[in-house]
């Protein structure tokens, strides 16, 4: 069974900072492209972060600069170092690959508010 497991949300204030985490059972990331989406209530989910197999990352223009996608092939995680938030970056977390389908996890909230 595949399960991807996203922790590290929580309640912060504008211009503070969170770094979430994903790691999964049965699913090996290294040779995969992968992604943190957000998902605001009523909305698709978003892609925010990418990171190649390769390293070489990309981000949505509303994030770049304040996100940071990371991974660690050897512990099987990837990461998103958030600064700066903003309360427009309210919304549940999720990791997955991008080019193959993998069971969507439950995601973890981030909530930005005074």
């Amino acid at each position: 069974q595949v399960q991807l497991v996203e922790s590290g949300g929580g309640l912060v204030q504008p211009g503070g900072s969170l770094r979430l985490s994903c790691a999964a059972s049965g699913f090996i990331f290294k040779p995969h492209v992968m992604g943190w989406y957000r998902q605001y209530p009523g909305k698709q989910r978003e892609l925010v972060a990418m990171i190649t197999s390769g390293g070489t990352k990309n981000y949505v223009d509303s994030v770049k600069g304040r996100f940071t996608i990371s991974r660690d092939n050897a512990k099987n995680t990837v990461s998103l170092q958030m600064n700066s938030l903003k309360l427009e970056d309210t919304a549940v977390y999720y990791c997955n690959a991008l080019h193959v389908e993998v069971p969507w996890g439950q995601g973890t909230q981030v909530t930005v508010s005074s």
